[in-house]
């Protein structure tokens, strides 16, 4: 069966190599590359090398070299069209079938390429002549090299209505396909056809392959309508399939391990003259869900730069919300805004590429920037406003499609909603917010983290709790039957903490076992779950509830599990990571001791006052009393614990 490079081409570009590699191969990441046992011959150490870049395996030892269906072929034991078919069902592509007519479409492809290279060369030589010096003498002005002009094929279309055209048909190129490829405009009320471009400096457009598949073309003249025309949709040309400089920027993406996406085609140029060769661009739309697969077989966070004005704004926030379906682990996007009247052109002229290479180096991570966006400008200074907020990050996180992508921004912006919302504590002479907002995300308006009005400041949703302060800054629950309220909260979160995550008693059984629990119920459940840990069986959450079936610890506990006003210590329930609730575990777990030690030191300073009222017992009953209640209110008392936007963390 004949089928077209095009084809095969596509269906390689679905797949990502080191992922049909690794079905078979235990893989491990080096660098930009992928290394593991060879399929192919026997081997104590790893001499098989797959590049996801350049989209082909390599070993060492043997030899074997090859692409996605290479490698299908070759340990399944497949014919090439088997491995086709089998490759493209997965892709949800459909086989071409073989005919006379999709050949002849596959010939009539490669002539329109061919009829595209005959044009841009064409232009070129325009430029360097009389008739576009004008043109020529623009583009050295904005600082570009004969060398860069012809490294990236720029050129001029005369002004005359059919210069193209002429230039065209005396080569014996058919008016039929310049009008094909785009390039000759045919009228739709009839007469003759005439050139699409006119007095305009033109930019090739080549696809991943390097062939000149379009073209996009700068008015020189200020009556134009449009500054930028691109050509329209063609047989070889798909606008949002397409990046501006892809092929230059992919060899160039390999070497650098990025791969960075501005605005403009002079952008790109001005980055490249300056060294920096793997600048790409979109072509005049925002960006695809395409473009951006495409991105991430260039790079796994490429950075993508916008203008500081609200297109630019607006352009990055299209960017965000369409790739948040696409996230999945190790794929993402970081974000740059340009200084204010800069764009990437201008700044490397002015500064040169360090000024570019630093914004780089602190380019916004997706997770800020979505939830500067989110966030950013909203009032969150009543309960509904704040639970509006919750509903409204929430169902963002839902179009994530990836599920374990989507749990882990789930609990990073629960840790960030609570670190907003976390109760004020005395400072100094006043009262302040803890929280604030400190995402790392753009300092533009509409990605800056200040125009939150839940966080610091006047107005914000920061309710002053009462001396019995829960956990985290929850308010109690009732009047507490053990030692306190805040005692009271902490204990039941420790229950459920090792409930949903009794992998934790695998490090911390002994300081388990040592806890004294004044709160009914929460000692039985304790036992029963040490029981479950030294049986050395399965250890994790479905075990230990059925162990505690039909168990009347059961019914407490599933009290603790319904009570919804422990739902924000966000760490102790199913949907934290192991990491996140084991940190949160011995954090409350010294607070708890603190407490009870500081509380003990106050009733026997009360009993000994009570027995001898003394200047020096009645002194030490107060140091005892302030001492408790200070730590009550207190957030952190474990040595080398501090909370950074939202997570928890260790000095």
């Amino acid at each position: 069966m004949a089928l077209s490079p095009q084809f095969l081409d596509e269906l390689k570009h679905r797949f990502t190599l080191s992922d049909v590699v690794g079905r078979q191969v235990k893989l491990v990441r080096r660098g930009r590359e992928h290394s593991g046992l060879c399929p192919f011959h026997n081997e104590k150490s790893p001499s098989f090398t797959v590049n996801d870049q350049k989209g082909f395996y390599h070993c060492f030892g043997c030899g074997a070299h090859g692409s996605v269906l290479d490698f299908v072929m070759n340990t399944q034991g497949l014919e090439f069209i088997e491995a086709v078919e089998m490759l493209a069902g997965e892709a949800g592509m459909d086989v071409p079938k073989p005919s006379r007519e999709q050949i002849e479409r596959d010939k009539k492809r490669s002539t329109l390429a061919e009829v595209m290279e005959s044009v841009a060369k064409w232009y070129m030589a325009q430029l360097k002549g009389q008739i576009g010096r004008a043109a020529y003498d623009y583009i050295k002005g904005r600082g570009l090299t004969d060398e860069t002009l012809k490294r990236f094929q720029l050129g001029y279309a005369p002004a005359s209505r059919t210069a193209l055209k002429d230039a065209m048909i005396a080569r014996d190129i058919g008016e039929d396909q310049l009008i094909e490829t785009g390039m000759l405009i045919k009228p739709e009320g009839g007469g003759a056809s005439y050139d699409r471009f006119r007095d305009r400096l033109m930019f090739p457009i080549t696809d991943r392959q390097g062939r000149v598949i379009a073209f996009g073309g700068r008015a020189l003249s200020k009556d134009a309508k449009a500054k930028y025309l691109n050509s329209p949709e063609t047989t070889i040309f798909h606008k949002g399939a397409t990046l501006y400089n892809w092929a230059n920027a992919r060899a160039a993406s390999y070497d650098a391990g990025q791969v960075m996406v501005v605005e403009g085609y002079m952008d790109v140029i001005a980055l490249a003259q300056a060294g920096i060769d793997y600048a790409v661009a979109p072509l005049g739309t925002a960006l695809t869900e395409e473009q951006i697969s495409h991105l991430w077989q260039m790079a796994d966070e490429p950075i993508l730069s916008f203008d500081g004005d609200n297109a630019g704004m607006r352009a990055a926030g299209r960017a965000v919300e369409r790739s948040l379906p696409m996230l999945k682990a190790g794929k993402s996007l970081r974000f740059i805004i340009m200084p204010e009247g800069e764009d990437p052109d201008s700044l490397v002229q002015k500064e040169g590429r360090q000024a570019i290479e630093k914004l780089i180096d602190n380019a916004s991570p997706l997770v800020n920037v979505l939830w500067n966006n989110l966030t950013g400008g909203v009032a969150a200074d009543t309960p509904e406003r704040r639970a509006g907020l919750e509903k409204k990050i929430f169902g963002a996180l839902s179009e994530i499609e990836d599920e374990n992508v989507k749990k882990l921004y789930q609990s990073e912006f629960r840790n960030r909603i609570w670190d907003l919302f976390r109760p004020v504590r005395k400072s100094g002479g006043g009262q302040r917010g803890q929280g604030g907002f400190q995402s790392g995300g753009f300092q533009r308006s509409g990605f800056q983290g200040s125009g939150f009005q839940g966080g610091r400041g006047k107005g914000g949703y920061r309710p002053r709790e009462p001396l019995a302060t829960g956990l985290l800054g929850q308010t109690s629950i009732g009047r507490g039957r053990g030692i306190s309220p805040v005692t009271d909260r902490i204990e039941k979160v420790i229950i459920l903490t090792l409930v949903y995550h009794p992998e934790i008693m695998i490090k911390h059984e002994e300081d388990v076992a040592r806890l004294e629990f004044t709160y009914p119920g929460l000692d039985a459940i304790r036992n029963a779950l040490l029981e479950k840990a030294a049986l050395a069986e399965r250890l994790d959450h479905e075990a230990v509830i059925t162990h505690l079936e039909d168990r009347p610890e059961m019914v407490t506990l599933q009290k603790l599990m319904n009570e919804r006003g422990l739902r924000d210590d966000w760490f102790a329930w199913d949907d934290a990571a192991l990491s996140d609730a084991l940190t949160g575990f011995e954090h409350i777990v010294s607070r708890f001791q603190h407490i009870t030690a500081a509380h003990a030191e106050y009733v026997q300073a009360e009993a000994d006052y009570a027995a001898e009222m003394t200047d020096e017992n009645h002194a030490r009953f107060v140091a005892a009393q302030e001492a408790y209640r200070a730590l009550e209110e207190k957030e952190a008392d474990k040595d080398g614990y501090r909370l950074e936007s939202g997570r928890f963390s260790f000095n």
